[in-house]
C-alpha cells in the first residue's frame, strides 16, 4: 500500500526546479519494475519521450531506464567478451588463410566475421552504458549494413575472377581449421545470447544472437566448398561456396540498413 502511494506522488508530484534531484543512482520500485533515476542531461532527446513519463518528460531533469540485475549483466559482459576474442582471432586467421590461398569462400567467411566483431563491441558497450544510446547503436548498424555490402561486391569480383580462370584457389589447412572451429564454437555463444536476451528483453543482444548463429552457417558452407577443393582439388568449389553465402550477408546487410541488426530482431 505505502508503495502503490509512495509511486503515484512520485510521477504525480509536480517536482518543481528548486526541489533537490534525488542522488543520480537513487533505485526504486516504479509501476512494479525496477528502475534506475539518472540525469536528463544523459539521455539523448528520442530516447526520452520513448521511456519517461509526462512530469519528468515536462521538467528536463531526470528520466527512469529498465536496470538489468547485475548477475545477468555480468554474464553478458562476460559472453561477449569471450565473442570479441574469439571473433577477433577467427576473422584474423580467415583473412590471412584467404590472403594465401586466393580463397573468395575464406574472403567472405573473415570479412564478415570482422564486421560481427563491430557488432559484439556495441553490445558490449551497450551493457556497460549507464545511459541510453539508441541513436549510436542504430549508426552503428547502418555503417555494419555497408560495410557488409561492400563485402558482397568483392566477393562477387573475386569469385568470377576464380571461375573465369584468373586466380585459382589453393588448399588451405589453416583456412579449414578456422572453419571447423567456427562451426563448433559459433552455435554455442549463439544459444548463449538467445538465453540472455530472453532473460533481459534486450534487442541488441538478441540481433547479436542471430549474427553468431549467421556466423555458424556461413562456416559450413564455406567449408563444404574447402574440402571439396582439398579432396578433389576442384577450384571451381570456393568460388562456387562464396557465391552460396552470398544471399546471407546480403540479408544481413540490408538489416543493418534499416537499423534492425541492433535496434530490433
Amino acid at each position: 500500500m505505502w508503495l502503490l502511494l509512495f509511486d503515484w506522488f512520485w510521477w504525480c508530484d509536480p517536482l518543481p526546479l528548486h526541489k533537490p534531484l534525488p542522488d543520480s543512482r537513487f533505485t526504486l520500485l516504479s509501476r512494479f519494475v525496477p528502475v534506475e533515476v539518472v540525469n536528463r542531461s544523459d539521455v539523448p532527446e528520442e530516447v526520452l519521450h520513448g521511456l519517461v513519463g509526462v512530469n519528468a518528460a515536462q521538467h528536463r531533469r531526470i528520466v527512469s531506464i529498465p536496470r538489468v540485475p547485475t548477475d545477468v549483466a555480468l554474464r553478458i559482459r562476460r559472453v561477449q567478451t569471450i565473442t570479441i576474442v574469439w571473433m577477433s582471432a577467427e576473422a584474423a586467421v580467415s583473412l590471412f588463410a584467404a590472403w594465401r590461398a586466393r580463397s573468395p569462400g575464406l574472403l567472405a567467411f573473415g570479412g564478415d566475421s570482422a564486421i560481427e566483431l563491430a557488432s559484439a563491441v556495441v553490445v558490449l558497450w551497450r551493457f556497460q552504458a549507464t545511459a541510453a544510446e539508441e541513436h549510436a547503436e542504430r549508426r552503428a548498424a547502418r555503417i555494419a549494413g555497408v560495410l557488409l555490402l561492400v563485402l558482397a561486391a568483392c566477393v562477387v569480383a573475386t569469385s568470377v575472377m576464380a571461375l573465369l580462370g584468373f586466380s585459382e584457389p589453393q588448399p588451405t589447412i589453416l583456412g579449414l581449421a578456422i572453419l571447423v572451429a567456427a562451426a563448433v564454437v559459433m552455435p554455442s555463444l549463439a544459444k548463449e545470447k538467445r538465453r540472455l536476451s530472453s532473460a533481459t528483453g534486450s534487442a541488441a543482444l538478441r540481433a547479436d544472437a542471430v549474427q553468431s548463429a549467421l556466423c555458424a552457417y556461413l562456416s559450413m558452407i564455406a567449408l563444404m566448398g574447402l574440402a571439396i577443393n582439398a579432396i578433389w582439388h576442384a577450384s571451381w568449389a570456393d568460388p562456387i561456396a562464396a557465391l552460396a553465402v552470398l544471399p546471407l550477408i546480403i540479408w544481413e546487410g540490408r538489416e543493418a540498413m534499416r537499423g534492425r541488426v541492433c535496434g530490433c530482431c
